[in-house]
This record gives structure tokens, sequence and C-alpha cells, in this order.
């Protein structure tokens, strides 16, 4: 049971990021970074104490590489992740509908450096992230969810006009599909974001090597939730 509402506590995180990003983008509000990094954060607040709080696969490819999570879990936060992106997406147009909406296109140098942007802030959000709500060396804290929230907030602000600030697959998914991305430039992005994931989860694990078990950790034992949270308790 643990795991199932782990499963959906990320199907509902996820639905509310996706659909944030998606109304404040195409009702084109000023406040929009400020939306995105707010939602993110409340829901990472809400959701922390059961499934750790994700809601990007890019982070859960960072947990995975950290080994603070299963394969199999990680598959099953995937599968949760892009359900609630798809459905996320299919509400915002259904609520917002605007006329016409025009997909970003990007070739050449703008799409380089939009996968650069994309790369940077996908990594730092994975790497603030396992800092702040992983690590032994920060239990029982209360600002997790605030750094993670303003990390997006922070990229939002810097880099949003340059590739859309998505670092997130799930996102990326949400935004293809209401027609704000090419299906080119979103396959680029998922790519990109999940190997920032990956590279994430290595660096935290090569600065703290601490953090690595001396032993093959059973499946039992690998976590979902956060590690200030499973000091505290269940």
């Amino acid at each position: 049971m643990h795991k199932h509402a782990a499963y959906i506590t990320e199907i509902i995180g996820t639905f509310f990021l996706v659909f944030t990003v998606g109304t404040s983008v195409l009702t084109g509000t000023p406040l929009a970074p400020l939306a995105i990094g707010a939602v993110l954060m409340v829901m990472v607040y809400a959701g922390g104490h059961v499934s750790g709080g994700h809601y990007n696969p890019s982070v859960t490819t960072g947990v995975l590489v950290r080994r603070k999570l299963a394969l199999p879990d990680a598959i099953a936060y995937w599968v949760a992740q892009a359900v609630a992106a798809v459905v996320g997406a299919v509400v915002t147009r259904w609520v917002v509908n605007p006329r016409n909406v025009a997909s970003l296109q990007l070739s050449g140098r703008e799409l380089f450096t939009a996968l650069l942007v994309e790369v940077l802030f996908t990594f730092a959000l994975v790497y603030v992230m396992l800092n702040v709500a992983t690590s032994k060396t920060n239990p029982n804290n209360s600002f997790y969810g605030l750094a993670i929230g303003f990390t997006v907030a922070a990229g939002a602000i810097a880099v949003g006009r340059i590739s859309g600030a998505a670092f997130n697959p799930a996102v990326t998914v949400g935004v293809w599909l209401m027609g704000l991305l090419t299906w080119y430039t979103a396959a680029l992005y998922i790519g990109f974001q999940l190997l920032a994931g990956a590279v994430a989860g290595a660096v935290f694990l090569a600065l703290n090597p601490d953090e690595l078990p001396a032993r093959p950790v059973p499946e039992e034992e690998l976590t979902t939730a956060p590690v200030a949270d499973r000091q505290a308790g269940p």
C-alpha cells in the first residue's frame, strides 16, 4: 500500500506542476516563474514524506543513480509521471484552449543554447534536491521544499526566454502535447534532461562518498522518501 500511495502521490504532484506550467504559459501571466516554483514547493512539502516528492523523471533518475530508489520503483515513478503529464496537458488545453498556440521553433545555435541551459538547470535542480532532501547531513530539515521550488523559479526567470525552462521530462511531454514544443525539440530536451539527472546523481556520490552504501543494498531497504523523513519516522 505504501508503494501505491507513493505512485499516486507522484501522479498528483506532477499533474499540478504540469497544469500550472501550462496555464501560466498559455495565459501569459508575467508571474509564471513564481507560480511554477511555488506549486512545486508546496507539492514537495505535501508529498515528500510519501514518495520523496520527485514529480520529475530526471529527479527520479538522480535518486536512482544515488541509490535511494530501486529500479522497479523508478520505472513505476516514470510511468506515473508520464501519465500525469498527459492528463495535465489535456486538462490545461480544455481549461485555457487558446485559439493559436505557437510552438517554440529552435534550430542551430538557438537549439544548442536551449539544450545547454536545460542541462544546466536540470542538473542544478536534481543536485539541490539530492543534497537537501536525501543527504544524511541534512536530517529533519524544513527547508528542502523551499530550496527545490526556488531552484525552478530561479531557472525559469533566468533562462525561460531561451529554452522555455522545462527542466523536467514530464513538463516537456506536457508542453509538447499543448503545442508549445515541436516533437523533435521535445525529444532532445527529454534525452538531455535525463542525462543531467543521472550526472547529478553521480556527482552527488562523488562529492559525498560516505553516502554510498558500503554493501549492496537490498531492494526492501531502498526508500522513496527523503532521508529527513525516513529518520524522523515511517
